[in-house]
């Protein structure tokens, strides 16, 4: 079941592109998050998306916001996103327990063993602030996400 606006986010804790770990809960009181949840490293449309993130970057990376971006994919299949593209923010690995972060969110693709494509903006209170969905194939409006953003900041 995805978690409604006003709900309590889900936290938790996964490694990114580095291995560092990325605790949701850490922000609590101090940045609003924008989470990205995306099917695939390499695929097309989540290439796109990323790349755009990357471009906009100062619009998600403030000094009361920030940005993370979820996949399924292992770390190193991160890493070597990252590295491709020059992703400076955090691809965080929901590889194992499989898919357990975008199911606490109700957005896991069993099926496809990916998440599905949506974005959640968790306030500085913890509380789910906002949250869009986009079909697989279709990329999300990154000005409608920054201005979200900025707007539960």
């Amino acid at each position: 079941m995805q978690p409604q606006v006003g709900d309590r986010a889900p936290d938790f804790a996964l490694r990114d592109q580095h291995g560092a770990e990325f605790r949701l809960s850490s922000y609590a009181g101090r940045k609003a998050v924008l989470i990205v949840f995306y099917p695939f490293a390499f695929s097309g449309v989540c290439t796109g998306e990323l790349i755009g993130f990357r471009d906009r970057l100062g619009e998600f990376e403030t000094d009361d916001t920030t940005i993370v971006a979820i996949s399924c994919d292992p770390i190193y299949t991160q890493r070597a996103f990252a590295d491709r593209d020059a992703l400076f923010f955090p691809l965080l690995s929901d590889f194992w327990p499989h898919g357990e972060v975008a199911s606490a969110y109700g957005v896991l693709d069993d099926e496809q063993g990916c998440p599905q494509r949506s974005s959640y903006i968790v306030g500085k209170d913890g509380l789910v602030a906002w949250a869009v969905h986009n079909d697989m194939g279709d990329a999300r409006d990154l000005d409608a996400q920054a201005e979200r953003l900025r707007v539960s900041a």
